[in-house]
């Protein structure tokens, strides 16, 4: 690995953003490549793009990018990734759920793969979040066989280069999959760490919302469909 750039979204974070800006910071410093820092603001009511632009002049190799109205988790992804640079992408959310020490456990297990998904060891959620994070897995599997043991974690490193063949649509809480579904049905490599999930101390999760879990289902099955006629089209292109 040569370059590394590393997307953190954000919504609402105005308490966290700081903390977990200069954690990501201060562990690029010391990983000795060249990198870049990416807050993405999905359009928050609160402090957070204050905060981050306070951030700017003071944190090494650090952007702000910022769009309105809020466009949801997967919007906010897509944007970081848009403006990345480097060879590698890694993302975590500016929630301080992760630790961003953990991302050697990531860099450890790149040798062979193409993206690297965390796993959180100890999933510190409540018990609703838990319940809907198995159901979801549970029917990602049965539609697209098994992609990794944890896919929504948002602790992951990948090949940049995997943007340029798998098309991500969701704006919302599918992205996770929609990527790594599409990437293992091009033959890419998928390899799995177990990370650290930390409770939340500040801030208020959207995860659970019912409308972003409709949205995920309703998305889900748009992409089945869509990832079928993909592949079709991709094989009479050859």
């Amino acid at each position: 690995m040569s370059s590394l750039s590393i997307v953190l979204p954000a919504y609402n974070e105005e308490a966290n953003v700081e903390s977990a800006v200069e954690q990501v910071s201060t562990v690029a410093e010391q990983l000795g490549m060249d990198y870049e820092i990416i807050l993405v603001n999905d359009g928050s009511a609160d402090r957070t793009g204050e905060v981050a632009r306070e951030l700017e002049p003071r944190i090494p190799h650090f952007r702000l990018v910022e769009h309105y109205p809020n466009r949801g988790y997967g919007g906010a992804l897509k944007a970081g990734f848009a403006a990345a640079t480097k060879e590698w992408v890694a993302f975590v959310p500016a929630d301080n759920q992760f630790d961003f020490n953990e991302i050697h456990l990531l860099l450890d297990a790149l040798d062979g793969t193409d993206i690297v998904s965390g796993y959180r060891a100890k999933r510190e959620d409540p018990f609703v979040r838990k319940l809907n994070a198995f159901g979801w897995n549970t029917l990602v599997r049965l539609l697209f066989g098994t992609l990794c043991r944890d896919i929504d974690c948002g602790f992951k490193l990948f090949r940049r280069e995997v943007l340029d063949h798998v098309t991500i649509v969701s704006d919302g809480a599918m992205i996770d999959t929609e990527f790594l579904a599409g990437a293992k049905a091009r033959g890419y490599r998928i390899a799995e760490v177990p990370v650290t999930h930390l409770p939340r101390q500040a801030g208020e999760p959207t995860g659970a919302n019912f409308k972003v879990i409709a949205k995920a289902f309703r998305d889900l099955a748009r992409f089945r469909l869509r990832l079928s006629r993909e592949l079709r089209q991709e094989r009479q292109g050859r």
